[in-house]
């Protein structure tokens, strides 16, 4: 007797578990569900099991229920179907049986509470100059404000970070840079709405940027901003063994790695600018008493070991952008960069820097629906997102609640 034939004539609840691959094909492609076989005695597998009538349960009906499949969903006979989704794209033709929405998920604790990080500019103007308010530092003294700001060197203008109080001149530490000969003078930092005003009037809350900002600076900023974000809650969760992970969706692979003329992986913007920022910002903090192990711990991990790209592979073998299967449903092809992830999960966990030094991870989609991993505190998008499905699909990756 067959698995088929077992699970049609058992008087107890049976499973089966099949894709839509299994029986979305005819004629000369027809899969084996519709063969008619001899092991079933010259009968059609789809046949044995519509006598059943099922109940189907569909996950992520979204990515599988296009046209051609909900006619052969018919042939089953189905009691009933039950389709599971937080992205249903037509859910105004089925009955709704559950609905469990996000604010209810998180009063049942059983999803992590969002909060939303963003960059805001302030200024347009070209004889602006760039300013970005990163945080306001309180203590028992007054307080401070640690800004980035323009720096002119020997031979270019870069960018430097610093720690200022009140009447702190731009002009003067930027080594007479004419943006900032305007009275860019610190005049109040106020902790209550974390802001910083300057003597010609400009006034900066955190996270605003100010002055000649171009995409690449944003996307920058972005990235540092999520490193600080992943040290902060790395920090907090250290002592628990918990380990912190960072997810950046990015807009082509080729902004996190390209190939050179012998086709060995270089670095793209991206990698270079993160670790230009986690360089910088690991080496400007300082260890409290009692935090030695955790320091240990950032001292053991490079930069350029601690950032991994998860990407479909090419034949050659090379990271390449995922493909778009059915255009219609937006379904991602990434089984490479899935099947990576899921089979390396407990090793991505595991705390020891010599094998297990990720901790940010680049990914060019949403992998697929379903992907996720519970230690993921920290999700930056790099890219333009049209979608408000893509966005849930993307914000759901980190939903999960971590281990411990």
């Amino acid at each position: 007797m067959t698995e088929i034939d077992r699970f049609a004539s058992a008087s107890a609840i049976n499973v089966m578990i099949i894709n839509s691959q299994a029986f979305n094909a005819k004629g000369k492609d027809a899969r084996r569900i519709y063969m008619k076989l001899d092991e079933f005695r010259s009968r059609q597998s789809i046949d044995i099991i519509a006598k059943t009538n099922p109940i189907l349960i569909i996950d992520e009906p979204q990515s599988v229920e296009g046209k051609q499949t909900k006619e052969r969903l018919k042939e089953f006979c189905p009691l009933m179907t039950l389709r599971y989704s937080a992205t249903h794209k037509a859910d105004s033709i089925y009955n709704m049986v559950y609905r469990l929405d996000a604010m209810e998920a998180y009063n049942k604790h059983l999803v992590k509470k969002i909060a939303v990080k963003g960059i805001t500019e302030s200024g347009s103007t070209a004889t602006e100059g760039y300013v970005y308010l990163q945080s306001i530092n309180l203590s028992k003294s007054d307080p401070t404000a640690t800004i980035q700001f323009d720096f002119k060197g020997a031979s270019k203008i870069r960018k430097v970070t610093k720690t200022v109080g009140i009447g702190f001149n731009l002009y003067d530490n930027s080594n007479g840079m004419e943006e900032y000969k305007n009275n860019y003078v610190v005049k109040n930092i106020d902790g209550r709405d974390d802001s910083v005003e300057f003597l010609n009037g400009i006034k900066l809350y955190a996270g605003d940027v100010t002055g000649r900002v171009s995409e690449e600076q944003l996307r920058r900023l972005q990235i540092r901003e999520t490193i600080l974000s992943h040290i902060e809650r790395e920090h907090q969760l250290y002592y628990k063994e918990i380990k912190v992970l960072s997810l950046f969706f990015i807009d082509k692979v080729a902004h996190y790695e390209q190939y050179d003329a012998a086709g060995q992986p270089i670095n793209g913007i991206f990698a270079d600018m993160f670790e230009e920022e986690y360089k910088e910002i690991v080496s400007t903090l300082q260890p409290g008493l009692g935090e030695e192990a955790y320091f240990r711990y950032l001292d053991s991990i490079s930069a350029e070991s601690t950032h991994a790209g998860y990407f479909s592979i090419d034949k050659k073998g090379h990271m390449t952008n995922s493909k778009l299967g059915n255009k219609k449903e937006r379904t991602s092809d990434d089984i490479d960069a899935y099947d990576l992830i899921m089979k390396n999960k407990e090793l991505l966990l595991g705390r020891d820097p010599k094998h297990s030094p990720v901790r940010f991870i680049f990914s060019h989609s949403a992998l697929r629906e379903g992907w996720d991993n519970p230690n993921v505190f920290q999700i930056c998008t790099l890219k333009q997102s049209g979608s408000d499905v893509r966005k849930r699909q993307e914000v759901g990756r980190g939903l999960r609640l971590c281990i411990n």
